[in-house]
C-alpha cells in the first residue's frame, strides 16, 4: 500500500493556446495537510478540478493509493474518495443539514431512514470535533456552518482526500482556529488534505508541507518548518516582496461622509443594515470588518445609491464645506449633483464590469452619458485602458480582450483603475483583494494609500483582519447588521475585533 494518497505525474491542461498547467507532478500523503501555493492564474484551482472532475487533463497521470485511475466527472472522484469544497458552497437552502449531507446519496431504496443515516452523520461529527445542529435549515446558519456541512457531507460520502479552496476567508479569528483543529483531528485520523490559501501566517500554522506554483509550472515542494512568509513569498513570485503594508499617518483629515442611523431592509425583508452611524474622513481609510451578511454590502450599497433605507447619509463637499444627502437617490442623480463617488462592488463582473467587453467599453461605461452625438467618442477610454494597463501591469493580451476572460487580480485591477481615474473624493470598495495574490494585493494597497495621501475618504471593506489592522487607521465592526465597535487600527488586536464580530463585544 503507497503512503501516497494521491500522485500527479506531468499534469497538463491547455485552454487553447493559454497552458494552465505546465508539466506539474506532486504528492500528497496520506495523515498530511499539504498547503498549495501560488499568484492567480499560477493553476492552483485548474489542478485541482482536475483531481476533482470538473476538467479531464490534456496530458499525464493522476495515482490514487499507488494505482493508477481516470477522474472524468465528481462522481468518479466521490468513488476515489477526493471531495472539493469550494468557495461558494453547493447547499440548497431550504433543506436541512442532514437532508444536504444525504443529497444525491446512492442507494439500493429510494426510502431514506433520515433517522439511522443522522445517527451515522452524528457519530461523524463528533469522531473530529465538529460543531453542527443536522435539523437547522441551511437559511438560518452562518457562513462557518454551512462550510462544516459542505465538509462533513465529502466525508459521509467517504473523502479520504479533501481539498479546501480559501477556506478561511470569511471566517472569524474564532472560528478559523476551530476549523484548523478539525483538520487536524482529520489528519490524524490518516485523511490527507489539501488547502488552496492566500493567508501565509495560517499556511505556516496549519501544513506540513507547502507546494508553490507559479505560471502554471510547479517550483518545488517545502516542509513547512523550514519555511517562512518571506521564503514562500519570493518562491510564488520569483523575486523579493516587501511583506509589511505602507500606513501614512493621516494628515489634515475633514468630514466627508456622515452616516447617521442608517436602516435598510433586504429582499428578504429581514434589516440587513440596523440602525449604523459612523463618519468617514477625508485623508484616511476606514476599515469594515464584519462576518460575511453582517450588512456589510448593503450598507455600501445605500450609500452608492442602490439600496433604499431609512435614516440619513451626507456627503460634504471638500470645495464649500456644504452638505449633500444621498440617502434615497439613485447613482445617476448622485453623479449630476456633483457628488464625486467611486464604489468598487463585491461582484466584479456581476456589477461592476461588464464580461463580454473588452477594457474601453468598460471604461466608456462611466462616462457614456457626457457624450453629446449618437456616436460615442472612444478615443479618451481607449486612452485610459492604455494607461491602466500599464500603469496596473495588467495581464491581457490586448485592451480589447473580453475582461471576463482575465484572472480575477486582472478584472479587479482593471475595475480598480477605472473608479481611480474618475479622482472621487469618497471610494468605497468590497473585498478588494478576495483571492488575489500577494504581488497583485499589494499593487491594490497601494493604490489605496495613494488615495488617501490625496485627501480621498477611504473605506474598506475587508475579511482579512491581519490586513485590516495594518492598512486602515480607524476599524468598524458589523454584527448583524449593527455597529459593535470602532477601533482605532493602530491599538486594536486580532481577537477582539474577532469578539465584537460575534457580539460578544460591548456594543457602542
Amino acid at each position: 500500500m503507497s503512503e501516497n494518497a494521491i500522485e500527479l505525474k506531468g499534469i497538463c491542461k491547455y485552454f487553447g493556446k493559454v497552458t494552465a498547467n505546465d508539466n506539474i507532478s506532486l504528492t500528497v500523503k496520506k495523515g498530511e495537510i499539504l498547503s498549495l501555493l501560488g499568484e492567480n492564474g499560477s493553476g492552483k484551482t485548474t489542478l485541482m478540478n482536475m483531481l476533482s472532475g470538473i476538467y479531464f487533463p490534456d496530458k499525464g497521470q493522476i495515482l490514487v493509493d499507488g494505482e493508477e485511475v481516470t477522474i472524468r466527472s465528481p462522481k468518479d472522484a466521490y468513488r476515489l474518495g477526493i471531495g472539493m469544497i469550494h468557495q461558494h458552497f453547493k447547499l440548497i437552502d431550504i433543506f436541512t443539514a442532514a437532508e444536504n449531507i444525504i443529497l444525491g446519496q446512492e442507494g439500493q431504496s429510494q426510502i431514506i431512514n433520515l433517522k439511522a443515516v443522522t445517527a451515522d452523520i452524528e457519530k461523524l461529527i463528533h469522531r473530529y470535533g465538529f460543531q453542527l445542529d443536522l435539523n437547522k435549515k441551511i437559511y438560518d446558519m452562518s457562513v462557518s456552518e454551512k462550510q462544516t456541512v459542505e465538509i462533513v457531507k465529502m466525508l459521509y460520502r467517504g473523502a479520504n482526500l479533501l481539498i479546501l479552496d480559501e477556506p478561511t476567508a470569511v471566517l472569524t479569528p474564532q472560528e478559523t482556529e476551530h476549523l484548523f483543529g478539525v483538520l487536524r483531528n482529520m489528519k490524524q485520523d490518516g485523511k490527507a488534505i489539501i488547502i488552496i490559501t492566500h493567508k501565509l501566517h495560517e499556511v505556516l500554522s496549519i501544513s506540513d508541507r507547502v507546494s508553490i506554483l507559479r505560471k502554471g509550472a510547479y517550483i518545488g515542494t517545502v516542509e513547512t518548518k523550514d519555511a517562512t512568509e518571506q521564503s514562500l513569498t519570493e518562491m510564488m513570485v520569483g523575486e523579493k516582496v516587501s511583506l509589511n503594508i505602507d500606513r501614512p499617518t493621516p494628515h489634515n483629515t475633514r468630514k466627508c461622509l456622515e452616516v447617521k442611523h442608517l436602516t435598510c431592509i433586504n429582499k428578504y425583508g429581514v434589516k440587513a443594515v440596523d440602525n449604523v452611524s459612523f463618519t468617514a474622513l477625508g485623508g484616511e481609510i476606514l476599515g469594515i470588518a464584519g462576518i460575511a451578511g453582517s450588512g456589510q454590502k448593503e450598507l455600501l450599497e445605500a450609500i452608492a445609491g442602490l439600496q433604499e433605507g431609512d435614516g440619513s447619509i451626507l456627503f460634504t463637499d471638500p470645495a464649500t464645506g456644504e452638505e449633500e444627502e444621498l440617502l434615497g437617490k439613485d447613482p445617476l442623480e448622485i453623479k449630476k449633483m456633483g457628488v464625486s463617488l467611486a464604489f468598487v462592488p463585491e461582484d466584479r463582473l456581476g456589477m461592476g464590469l461588464v464580461g463580454d467587453m473588452g477594457m474601453p467599453g468598460n471604461m466608456m461605461i462611466r462616462s457614456y452619458r457626457n457624450g453629446k452625438s449618437a456616436l460615442l467618442e472612444q478615443r479618451g477610454p481607449r486612452q485610459l485602458s492604455e494607461k491602466v494597463k500599464e500603469e496596473l501591469e495588467v495581464v491581457t493580451p490586448s485592451i480589447s480582450y473580453p475582461v471576463r476572460r482575465l484572472s480575477g487580480g486582472n478584472v479587479q485591477k482593471v475595475l480598480v483603475g477605472r473608479e481611480i481615474s474618475n479622482s472621487p473624493k469618497l471610494l468605497m470598495t468590497a473585498y478588494a483583494v478576495r483571492g488575489l495574490d500577494i504581488n497583485t494585493s499589494y499593487a491594490i494597497y497601494h493604490l489605496l494609500n495613494e488615495q488617501k495621501e490625496k485627501g480621498v475618504a477611504v473605506v474598506y471593506v475587508g475579511e482579512d483582519l491581519d490586513v485590516l489592522l495594518e492598512l486602515s487607521d480607524r476599524i468598524l465592526v458589523l454584527c448583524g447588521g449593527r455597529v459593535s465597535g470602532i477601533l482605532d487600527a493602530r491599538t486594536a488586536t486580532k481577537e477582539a475585533i474577532g469578539l465584537l464580530m460575534t457580539k460578544h463585544g460591548e456594543e457602542n
